[in-house]
């Protein structure tokens, strides 16, 4: 009971640490002070103080995504392994269910974005769709390479690549790491493929899908792309904590990786500009490369000796 208390608590709150930890280090390359690593955190309270303006020509499906988003991405997070090394819910091909549960949760906010008639907001419906399609088969090459490899199909699977795959381990690690953390960029709509910031709504993809939005609906939103961000910095964690660490170890390596993470997504964003509409197929499609890498070296280990 304990330990479910903990995942609960660091699931619902360190992910405003988190993207306060990517604010101050985008403010530190900056040369600025910056704000508050708690300041997503009072921004999040700030708008679940005011009541949403709703556009009289939505229908029930604008009010309803914003609260299918956040409840997708929860029941989501209960599949990946957390502080301690281990799923609040574990089950067979937990991977398939969560990417289709939030994948779920994107419909609606694709729906929401369609409902309220915007041209706009139409644009960055389709663009979201679009990348979708491409990063899915990626994510699916990946993580079903590394369970047919492990026998497990769970994401504990991670923890078993090193007694399974030989020599090939580390190379797979780096390669899976490097496919997660491109899916993270992707999904949390970070620079180089989106920028948060930008009010430029030509250029703008995930941030465009919700101009309509305010109040507590902004504010479930911003609360589920944070969890979304972290529970994909959890899966790369859990690539990277070894599996001979054990109890409250593993939560201090945990929370270490995912503000590291933090930081190198901050300095990432810092360091380059967000790609052109044309360049960013040419960016996910690494991340179908790597995928397809794993997939090779898991072959050549099963069936090549």
């Amino acid at each position: 009971m304990t330990i479910f208390c903990i995942n609960i608590i660091i699931l619902l709150f360190v992910p405003f640490l988190m993207i306060g930890v990517i604010k101050k280090t985008k403010a530190f390359w900056a040369g600025r002070k910056g704000v508050s690593i708690w300041q997503p955190l009072w921004d999040f309270i700030r708008l679940m103080k005011k009541q949403a303006v709703i556009s009289e020509t939505t229908s029930w499906v604008f009010k309803f995504a914003p609260v299918v988003g956040f409840a997708s991405v929860i029941f989501a997070s209960l599949f990946v392994p957390l502080t301690f090394g281990s799923p609040i819910i574990n089950v067979p091909f937990a991977f398939v269910i969560f990417s289709y549960v939030l994948g779920l949760g994107k419909f609606f906010s694709l729906l929401s974005a369609l409902d309220t008639g915007s041209s706009f907001e139409g644009m960055g419906a389709s663009r979201e769709a679009c990348f979708s399609t491409i990063v899915e088969p990626a994510f699916f090459i990946a993580l079903g390479s590394i369970a047919a490899l492990t026998q497990n199909y769970t994401f504990e699977s991670f923890k078993l690549i090193l007694q399974n795959a030989g020599g090939y381990g580390i190379l797979i690690i780096i390669l899976a790491a490097v496919t997660l953390f491109i899916m993270l960029l992707i999904e949390g709509c970070r620079v180089p493929v989106d920028d948060p910031t930008t009010h430029l709504e030509l250029t703008m993809i995930h941030e465009v899908m919700i101009l309509d939005n305010s109040g507590k609906d902004l504010g479930l939103i911003t609360w589920a792309s944070a969890i979304k961000m972290f529970i994909f910095e959890a899966l790369i964690a859990n690539l990277i904590i070894p599996a001979s660490l054990g109890g409250w170890e593993t939560l201090l390596a945990f929370l270490a990786i995912i503000f590291v993470l933090s930081i190198v997504i901050g300095t990432v964003e810092s360091s380059m500009a967000r790609f052109r509409m044309t360049h960013v197929f040419e960016f996910i499609f690494i991340m179908s490369i790597t995928a397809l890498i794993i997939l090779a070296l898991v072959t050549y280990r099963v069936y090549g000796g």
